[in-house]
């Protein structure tokens, strides 16, 4: 199966066999190793020298946290939201009782710097800003580097959702100044859905020691405790951990630049095929994510009858449109374990299944 969605995506044989392995007992030396070489193998990509968790949780686990860790009932909170997962982030904050002023920026559109400086200076009483990186539902890529340097002219915190760019799109967490940065194991890590990341500035730690919003499960104050001693304060999916040890492995091989540069060649590569195909991409080309490409649906094509062909006859599969794009957009995963063979194999199939189809204007120079 060829697997094409924005996540969970494909893991390698070597990841998929190390889920095997044995128990271990969870507040042994033997994880205690564990977590500590995971944790530090991490920091790379994070773009950071400083602390980072790792919660038995999928990615929105990692969205609460963030939250619920820095904030407190009542704060104000700008929520930037470029699409399905910006909402989330958003709505979250909302269910704990922040006050969230939410720029709604057009789908298939990225953020712009000076909207957020203009918000920014009509709310003064900011506490944070959340955003998501890299929008898997409209396939956009905020630029973070620009928007933390409006954010950073004022206190508040910037949270920062990167599960669908962290380890395929480069995150320097501390030379951009974040406050908060998460991604999750699903996305271009390979390993199994079930672990999240969360980073945290110094700047953060200072928020958490006033915030007090509720939370149990995902106090990360109590997860940076137990992680000092080599432990977790509930039991680890352990098996995960295994599959993330050696995920590295595979990735350090091949090596951070060319893993950035092998998704950032791919992306390009989906892109002109679609444009070559004759369909219209929906993300604005100069802010195109390099995980997941969008394309509008031709007029008369049904989304889920194309996806159950793909699906069926070719053994591909893909994602339709999210939130109030559903039926309206074809979503290409791009991440993790991929290969332009893998999209040239999209691309063929939908030049058969599109044929015809009188809406498309294939490019002279097809793909």
């Amino acid at each position: 199966m060829n697997l094409r969605i924005p996540g969970p995506t494909p893991c390698p044989p070597e990841v998929l066999q190390a889920l095997s392995g044995p128990m271990i007992n969870h507040r042994g030396p033997e994880f205690a190793s564990l977590l500590k070489t995971c944790t530090e193998r991490l920091k790379p990509a994070f773009g950071t020298k400083g602390d980072i968790l790792i919660l038995t949780s999928s990615g929105t686990g990692a969205l609460e946290a963030a939250v619920v860790n820095t904030l407190s009932p009542g704060d104000e909170v700008l929520g930037v939201t470029i699409g399905y997962f910006g909402d989330r982030f958003a709505e979250i904050a909302e269910r704990y009782g922040a006050k969230v002023t939410r720029l709604v920026v057009e789908h298939g559109q990225a953020a712009e710097p000076e909207e957020i400086r203009r918000l920014l200076r009509e709310h003064s009483n900011i506490r944070a800003v959340t955003v998501t990186h890299n929008e898997t539902s409209t396939g956009v890529a905020n630029d973070i580097e620009a928007i933390a340097k409006v954010v950073h002219e004022t206190d508040a915190l910037l949270l920062v959702d990167s599960i669908s760019s962290l380890s395929s799109i480069p995150v320097e967490m501390d030379g951009w100044g974040l406050d908060v940065v998460l991604s999750g194991s699903q996305k271009g890590w390979m390993v199994p859905p079930g672990l999240a990341f969360v980073a945290m500035s110094d700047r953060a730690w200072k928020a958490n020691a006033e915030a007090n919003m509720p939370r149990y499960y995902f106090d990360l104050l109590s997860a940076k405790k137990y992680a000092e001693r080599g432990q977790t304060p509930a039991t680890p999916a352990i098996s995960l951990f295994y599959g993330l040890d050696v995920a590295f492995g595979v990735i350090e091989r091949e090596g951070w630049p060319q893993v950035y540069a092998r998704h950032r060649d791919i992306g390009e590569y989906t892109r002109q095929g679609m444009r070559d195909l004759g369909l219209e991409l929906f993300a604005d080309p100069k802010h195109a994510s390099n995980t997941v490409t969008t394309v509008r649906l031709p007029e008369g094509v049904v989304e889920a009858e194309l996806l159950k062909t793909l699906r069926e006859r070719y053994g591909i599969v893909v994602a339709g449109g999210q939130g109030p794009m559903t039926g309206k957009l074809l979503r290409v995963g791009h991440l993790g374990l991929v290969h332009k063979s893998d999209i040239t194999a999209l691309l063929d199939a939908l030049r058969i299944e599109l044929k015809g189809v009188a809406s498309i204007q294939p490019s002279v120079a097809a793909h």
